[in-house]
């Protein structure tokens, strides 16, 4: 059974810095595209930021650009979102996604394209 479970989600002040983590279990981790999207209150859920199963491309939304960096760690199964310069419109629910056979952004910022998905964590940045 997949599992992707995210972590460190919380409430930071704007210009703070948080990174949220997710564990991937029952894949093959290094076969799989990973991407982060988030979702706020009444609104879609939107493509943030996405990593190859080797780590070697990495695509990000304009809005994260220079603000969010996208890692993984193959051998622990995790990927992560490092998140500085936060600004209140970045507060939502955080999900990770797990693309079997995906490794162009085209692919990858669409929700449809993933095969699983985590539980998502809040992340709330007050100003």
């Amino acid at each position: 059974q997949v599992q992707l479970v995210e972590s460190g989600g919380g409430l930071v002040q704007a210009g703070g810095s948080l990174r949220v983590s997710c564990a991937a279990s029952g894949l093959t981790f290094s076969s799989v595209s990973m991407g982060w999207f988030r979702q706020a209150p009444g609104k879609e859920r939107e493509f943030v930021a996405a990593i190859t199963w080797t780590g070697g491309n990495t695509y990000y939304t304009d809005f994260v650009k220079g603000r969010f960096t996208i890692s993984r760690d193959n051998a622990k199964n995790t990927v992560y979102l490092q998140m500085n310069s936060l600004k209140p419109e970045d507060t939502a629910v955080y999900y990770c996604a797990a693309a079997h056979f995906k490794n162009t952004l085209g692919l990858l910022k669409t929700p449809t394209n993933y095969n699983y998905w985590g539980q998502g964590t809040q992340v709330t940045v007050s100003s």
